[in-house]
């Protein structure tokens, strides 16, 4: 049998021939100092090597590992979730679109508008954010301060801008813009003139918390100022709050249900108060 015979070509692309290279240093299948990817098929020939079948990763899990992965991404942690990613293509339960995103991600790790984000954010330069959302309708924002914050666990880049158009919050805090990274698939980002603000613009609220939630509750570090029981209420906790935005607040309050009362300022208490008998009538006979 002459040697052309005993050829076997492989389609695979460039990642699949890394992986196989590296599979191959792994085992010892190497020629000089190189893998050997002839070698290691050999091997496995041979009976040297053997393979085994291992097709019993859930669907469940392989979606909450991904879903780390993007949490990771959103983060800022590239190179834990390039390791997880690594982790992931050596499943053989992936499908198809998802195997492709992977590859994908490991060829650019990052949005390069996320990139020049964190590159600015860190300059403290004012910029301007341009995107277009999934109506295409095309959003222009002038940014002064900007941060990465996660909200009911995700993260969203959270920002002071000079336009306040449809901002549908209370009058003191209208300047305060919240995207959430995964609904931008792309930006425009070009910096601009005018002074980097310190924080986002604030409010102080204060809630009572009653029953075992006022044992049970845990403060939130650098944002709760007061956290104390109510001094002429019996086993009623007081909490007082720097918020940035009614909307993060009010959905944490109503998970609290009757065990939480939210006092002041009057207007944010009244916003609240219609949103509860709104959503009382909904359960109107």
């Amino acid at each position: 049998m002459t040697r052309k015979g005993r050829a076997i070509t492989l389609s695979i692309n460039d990642y699949q021939k890394a992986r196989l290279e590296q599979i191959a240093l792994d085992c010892g299948a190497i020629w000089g100092d190189k893998p050997n990817i002839s070698g290691l098929v050999k091997d496995i020939a041979n009976g040297r090597l053997r393979v085994a079948a291992s097709h019993d990763w859930t669907s469940d899990r392989i979606q909450a590992l991904n879903q780390a992965r993007l949490l990771l991404i959103d983060d800022g942690q590239i190179e834990t979730a390039i390791a997880l990613t690594h982790l992931l293509l050596e499943r053989s339960e992936l499908t198809i679109p998802l195997q492709q995103e992977l590859e994908a991600f490991i060829q650019q790790p990052m949005a390069p508008w996320r990139q020049e984000v964190d590159r600015l954010i860190r300059r403290q330069q004012p910029f301007q954010l341009a995107y277009q959302d999934a109506t295409e309708r095309v959003w222009r924002f002038a940014v002064h301060h900007a941060q990465v914050a996660r909200h009911d666990d995700r993260h969203y880049l959270d920002c002071w801008c000079t336009e306040t158009k449809d901002n549908q919050d209370v009058p003191e805090l209208v300047h305060n813009w919240c995207f959430r990274f995964d609904r931008i698939t792309d930006a425009a980002l070009s910096p601009i003139s005018g002074q980097w603000r310190s924080h986002l613009d604030q409010i102080s609220v204060e809630f009572h918390l009653y029953g075992g939630l006022a044992f049970a509750y845990e403060s939130k570090t650098g944002v709760d100022v007061v956290n104390e029981w109510h001094p002429e209420r019996s086993e009623v906790r007081r909490v007082v709050r720097q918020v940035s935005s009614t909307f993060w607040l009010f959905r944490e309050l109503l998970r609290y249900g009757d065990d939480c009362e939210l006092i002041a300022p009057q207007s944010v208490r009244d916003r609240f108060r219609d949103k509860i008998l709104t959503l009382a009538q909904r359960y109107q006979d």
